[in-house]
């Protein structure tokens, strides 16, 4: 039974993820910082959800993955990100789903966004005269700052809401009145 409530539950993170990155994506001035240097994905707040259940990190991933699939149909991302970013995702939440500490659940998010997709962003976009290190740290810098507004500023107050009414491993617990 907990197997697959566990897999219900991914499977709605997943496709919160999903309708969280695209449907802003649908706003025309706003897709670009969904992408970009600078991204600023409302969905990126779930990423505290491995702190109370394990198994979401592959909600999350299996949602980047679809998110990042659509970006690419929709010309705001390359077929390359449909991987790396993913991958970063999925490592994020597993390392997340690890710590104890409140207040750093959303640093792997973070830092790994930061240093790995400011490394392929660095990549893809030399920027002329610059060497690739600093390119990498500017865009890592860009990324990081992104994420930490969304996971702090977003994501914080969803895991203390979450806490709040309940939630754990196994979902919404029922609390009985006294």
């Amino acid at each position: 039974m907990k197997k697959t409530s566990n897999l219900a539950y991914s499977g709605i993170i997943g496709a919160l993820y999903i309708l969280f990155t695209i449907g802003p994506a649908l706003i025309p001035s706003v897709g670009p910082f969904l992408y970009g240097n600078i991204q600023f994905r409302i969905s990126e707040a779930l990423c505290v959800l491995p702190f109370f259940m394990p198994s979401s990190a592959w909600g999350l991933f299996i949602g980047c993955m679809g998110a990042n699939f659509i970006g690419t149909t929709m010309g705001l991302t390359m077929p390359i990100d449909i991987i790396v970013g993913s991958l970063t995702t999925l490592a994020a939440a597993l390392i997340t789903s690890k710590i104890r500490i409140r207040w750093l659940v959303p640093l792997p998010t973070v830092v790994l966004n930061g240093v790995v997709i400011g490394m392929m962003l660095a990549y893809l976009f030399p920027v002329g005269g610059m060497p690739f290190t600093s390119t990498w740290l500017l865009f890592g810098a860009q990324v990081a700052y992104g994420e930490l507004v969304v996971c702090y500023f977003l994501g914080m107050p969803l895991l203390f809401l979450l806490e709040k009414r309940g939630f754990s491993e196994n979902g919404f617990a029922h609390q009985t009145q006294k």
